[in-house]
């Protein structure tokens, strides 16, 4: 049966090409807007180079104080000492590292300037992270233990600083801030959507201006901890969170006085929108209503506008519909008929939109609009995709399907 009502809708698109026209082209534009807004959410919170285990790592960002009425704070990152006393001292955790967020500096080619985004880090950081080193290694215990002047830059950057870019550069020298540093490892560099990684230098948290050593609790850093599994998430966190209660309070920080301390041990896409999720109910109210604004913008209003041209494709079969019901053809049967007709069709507009998703990725990746960006289609944007497309067809087949089922014989042989 089932192929049967395939083979009766591949034959109804096949009579009007005009309406076919119309509906392909509402669905697979509509199914290409989802799937490359899929594929660039997938590339913001997925698991993708350099963070490749970002599925069992933790994220600290930033710290919170609040005064005693809750009304003043501060908040911000904090200190490397820190997090070396309170985040490194874990005993759950396979590995923690500990890096600056986003610093900027600026090199010279002669007179031209290169602007610079750069990060000081821990060892641990290369083995947290998984960088594609393509001369070279990273620097070691050993080299920051001797507060050497090394770096590790990205091969975006030797391009631009160095002569001949087909010519290794670990061992030459690259001057930074009026410093020079010796380069020890060129990575393949990363989109700027992953600030906790991406840089276009990378030094040992011992080089200068890294400030590692200022006193408090506030500071330049950030934290990426790593677990043996995700199962291990609870754990850490707890272990994480009665360090933080040990803290005296109140305290005193660069001149305010305050009652709470706060910082979450948070997974990537918690810690991303920490802020809207901390901003109260209110807050959250408006967030989640845009979301859902441009979900029914995105799904909603599509449609309903190919429902009208569902209905008007069906009005034409109405006599068809008397028949079938004259013969003793049940309202589900022809509920059913209907709406796996629809999702028929939605699946054909969904693969012209898979093609269309392939050709915008790769527009978008090529474009340089989202530097060394690298959207893709992999398996969970590709089922998602597939479930939109279900969804697609429901929303848009069910009603027409109910209506005209409901039809009394003879209404249905008079349209």
């Amino acid at each position: 049966m089932l192929i049967n009502y395939i083979k009766i809708a591949w034959k109804v698109l096949l009579r009007h090409p005009f309406y076919t026209f119309i509906t392909l082209f509402g669905i697979s534009l509509t199914l290409t807007v989802l799937m490359v807004l899929t594929s660039f959410l997938d590339h913001l919170f997925g698991t993708h180079y350099p963070e490749t285990r970002r599925d069992r790592s933790l994220y600290i960002m930033q710290m919170t104080q609040k005064d005693s009425s809750r009304s003043g704070r501060q908040s911000g990152p904090m200190s490397f000492r820190f997090l070396t006393n309170y985040v490194k001292t874990l005993k759950t955790p396979e590995r923690v590292t500990i890096c600056t967020f986003v610093n900027s500096s600026n090199a010279y080619v002669g007179s031209q300037k290169i602007k610079l985004n750069t990060k000081f880090t821990d060892a641990d950081f290369w083995r947290v992270n998984e960088f594609e080193f393509l001369e070279g290694k990273p620097y070691n215990e050993q080299n920051i233990a001797n507060s050497d002047h090394v770096a590790v830059i990205t091969d975006d950057l030797k391009k631009q600083y160095f002569e001949n870019e087909s010519e290794p550069v670990v061992g030459k020298q690259i001057e930074i801030e009026g410093i020079n540093y010796r380069v020890i490892g060129v990575v393949r560099s990363g989109p700027i959507t992953r600030p906790y990684t991406c840089s276009d230098v990378y030094f040992p948290y011992t080089a200068p201006k890294s400030n590692y050593q200022q006193s408090g609790m506030r500071g330049g850093y950030v934290c990426i901890i790593l677990a043996k599994n995700r199962s291990d998430f609870g754990a850490i966190q707890s272990e994480f969170q009665s360090r933080i209660a040990q803290i005296p309070l109140p305290g005193m920080q660069d001149g305010f006085k305050y009652y709470t301390l706060e910082v979450k041990c948070e997974p990537y896409i918690e810690n991303f929108v920490g802020t809207v999720l901390d901003g109260g109910p209110g807050l959250k109210t408006v967030f989640f209503g845009i979301i859902g604004f441009i979900l029914f913008m995105l799904l909603g209003l599509p449609a309903i506008n190919l429902v009208n041209v569902n209905v008007s494709r069906i009005m034409e079969r109405a006599s068809e519909i008397g028949i079938r019901k004259a013969f003793g053809a049940p309202v589900r049967t022809l509920v059913w008929q209907f709406i796996v007709e629809n999702i028929f069709i939605t699946f054909i507009g969904g693969a012209i939109a898979f093609l269309l998703t392939l050709g915008v990725i790769h527009l978008i990746n090529t474009s340089g609009w989202i530097a060394y960006a690298d959207l893709t289609i992999n398996l969970n944007v590709f089922v998602i995709s597939i479930l939109v497309c279900l969804i697609f067809g429901l929303l848009s087949g069910v009603l027409p399907a109910l209506r005209m089922s409901k039809l009394t014989i003879a209404e249905a042989l008079k349209a």
